[in-house]
């Protein structure tokens, strides 16, 4: 077996990984790189049999805009949900590709390869690494990954009944000089939030992606200790809709104290597509807030939104200062707008004297602790690092550690 990483030996984000077969070619990822400079794909080139995306995060499936829609990619049902709905609700169409679904734990073929997804813990929901079985040969590829999170059984559950005899092991490695030290787990955040909101005396926003559905549930559980209200948008109303596929339990529109603030914009937007959001629209009236009523009692409310709502944050800049609670990578507050719409205003109310600006995060990924852990379980014959900046730094996680750069093909 052939193995190639196209992109992401030495940085995070854009990973595509090939292995091929003298039969069967298939692609770990197809990401759009989160660095402008990042190693070019020639993607129309590669000619895959067949593509698996381990999460609907940009950086882990952009590319599959530019595939031949006739090759088969591989989705979790959730993910291409969520993805669908990010394309609909910005007006974009949907993708063309040959999609398919998997499901957890439950083996299927792609020629002469086997594959057996896994569920892991991940900021971002349907998330998974893949056991990959050839010629005799196992390859685990552990897309990205974290011990955590609200989901950190799934990883203590891979750790009591690990997957044997691995050749290789693709294991992620963004945190390789980072540490999660202010916010080891997700109730660390959330106490954080609870602290910073219950006591306002102005409307509280919380800057996070809406495909964090911890994140989600921490600022809920916030507002349920302290009596606010947790005020979404439209996506996050949707994305919360769609977990009914996988949990009844997680906070959605309908429960106590969620309400969402709906623009004209995003309006129209479901009123063009009856056909995507069926009785949704209908629904939100509902439980819509208005702005004259969040305007009429700030200090009820928890706003979770986007760098690009700082618009909105502005509006309710006083003589109070707003709470802006920063729930994401500090490193994206050094992007441009050209970047991250909202970046650059984000980052100057750091300084704002009308902004409570306030961190609170932790991360999407293993720490380093957890990644040795990971590797000494799999045991593999040989690990190598993708999906991190540091790869050097991976002969501290096991002595198996073997570097492959971009575009060098390896025999397994």
């Amino acid at each position: 077996m052939n193995v190639i990483i196209h992109r992401g030996a030495s940085e995070i984000g854009g990973t595509c990984i090939q292995l091929s077969t003298d039969n069967t070619t298939i692609l770990l990822d197809l990401g759009l790189p989160l660095n402008k400079d990042s190693r070019h794909i020639d993607v129309a080139a590669l000619k895959p049999d067949a593509v698996l995306i381990s999460h609907p995060h940009q950086d882990h499936f952009g590319l599959i805009d530019v595939l031949d829609p006739g090759i088969p990619v591989f989705i979790g049902e959730l993910g291409k949900k969520l993805i669908d709905a990010t394309r609909t609700l910005l007006g974009n169409p949907l993708h063309t590709n040959n999609f398919h679904h998997f499901k957890s734990w439950e083996p299927f073929s792609l020629g002469d390869f086997t594959v057996t997804p896994y569920l892991v813990d991940h900021s971002a929901v349907d998330a998974y690494g893949f056991l990959i079985e050839a010629e005799g040969k196992k390859i685990f590829y552990s897309g990205d990954f974290r011990a955590h999170g609200r989901k950190s059984i799934l990883f203590d559950n891979m750790i009591k009944k690990p997957p044997t005899d691995i050749d290789l092991l693709f294991m992620e490695g963004t945190m390789m000089q980072r540490n999660n030290d202010l916010f080891p787990e997700e109730s660390d955040v959330e106490q954080k939030i609870y602290e910073t909101i219950r006591s306002q005396e102005n409307i509280s926003f919380i800057i996070s992606s809406s495909q964090n559905i911890d994140r989600i549930v921490s600022a809920y559980r916030g507002c349920k200790r302290t009596g606010k209200t947790l005020v979404i948008d439209i996506y996050t109303a949707w994305v919360l809709e769609q977990l009914k596929l996988v949990s009844d339990s997680t906070p959605k529109m309908g429960w106590e104290l969620i309400q969402v603030y709906l623009t004209h914009k995003q309006h129209e937007t479901l009123k063009d597509h009856p056909e995507f959001f069926g009785d949704f629209r209908q629904r939100l009236y509902q439980y819509r807030v208005l702005k004259e009523e969040l305007q009429a009692n700030p200090a009820g409310y928890l706003f979770f939104g986007k760098m690009s709502h700082f618009r909105t944050i502005d509006l309710y800049k006083r003589v109070k200062p707003v709470n802006v609670i920063y729930s994401q990578w500090l490193g994206y507050l050094s992007c441009s707008d050209n970047e991250y719409y909202g970046a650059e205003a984000m980052a100057g109310y750091q300084d704002d004297p009308l902004v409570n600006f306030v961190y609170a995060h932790t991360s999407g990924h293993a720490t380093v602790d957890d990644l040795k852990r990971f590797a000494e379980v799999l045991k593999p014959k040989m690990l190598v690092p993708v999906h991190t900046q540091h790869p050097q730094n991976f002969i501290l996680i096991s002595d198996s550690v073997r570097s492959l750069p971009d575009g060098i093909t390896m025999t397994l």
